[in-house]
Order: structure tokens, then sequence, then C-alpha cells
């Protein structure tokens, strides 16, 4: 969330809220300011180039969807060319991939404790630069 300025001083953002009274400049009186911790109760997942990525999602979401059950997989660091013959859910436990799309000069970046949704019928190149170690699931 961006952050956004109000007259009254508001000053909002992910994180922390600040409110700080704005008093004229002919007034000798103090400012205040008063902090207001804001915890992050929910992680946003984004989709770039077809994939969707939510990056360290809650434990909650982890359980709800019993990825801890789904089968494991690992890879050393290597290149090569992936079709996804069905959607793919995956949570990366670690590593590092840049996932290029077939066709595409941009590529996505993965990595540990990222929650991440693969389209049925992409092709694309991974390319491991960090051992990957994750769950995934297929359908």
């Amino acid at each position: 969330m961006a952050s956004l300025c109000v007259n009254n001083s508001f000053i909002l953002n992910t994180q922390t809220l600040h409110k700080r009274s704005v008093l004229p400049a002919t007034t000798n009186k103090r400012r205040r300011s008063v902090t207001i911790a804001a915890e992050s109760s929910s992680s946003m997942a984004t989709e770039k180039l077809g994939i969707k990525i939510e990056k360290n999602p809650p434990e909650s979401t982890l359980t709800q969807l019993g990825v801890r059950n789904w089968p494991k997989w690992s890879c050393p660091p290597s290149k090569f060319p992936w079709t996804y013959s069905d959607k793919e859910t995956c949570y990366l436990l670690e590593g590092k991939v840049k996932v290029t799309p077939a066709g595409s000069k941009e590529s996505v970046e993965i990595g540990g404790g990222d929650l991440v949704e693969f389209p049925k019928g992409m092709s694309c190149t991974w390319d491991v630069s960090v051992g990957v170690d994750k769950h995934y699931n297929f359908g």
C-alpha cells in the first residue's frame, strides 16, 4: 500500500500508521507524534507472465492447502526446459530460480518461502541458481 498524506497529516503504509498534528506556524505549541504498530495480517499474491506468486504465505494458508503432505522434489543448480501438462502449485522450502516463459524476454524470480502457481500448458525454462527443495501438487 502506498503512503497516504492527508491534511491532518495521516501517513499510512503496510507496516506503521503515524498521525501527526499539524499546527499553524504562528503558534508555539509542540507537534505531537503518535506511532501505532500495525501487523500485516495477510500476504499478497502477485501475478507476472501468468505465474502467480505469494511470498511468505501464513502457515494457516499452507495448512489449509495441505502443503506439508504434498510430495517433495529437489534439484541442484541447473538450467532446463519444462512444460506443465497440468496446473502446478508448489511451495519452495529453499532455492532460487529464474523462470522464463517460452517466447518471453522477461523472467520471474522465485525462491524459498514462495507459494507459486504455474498454469496448465505453460512452457518455460528453469534457471536454478541455488538448489531447490519444494513441495508440489498438480491439478
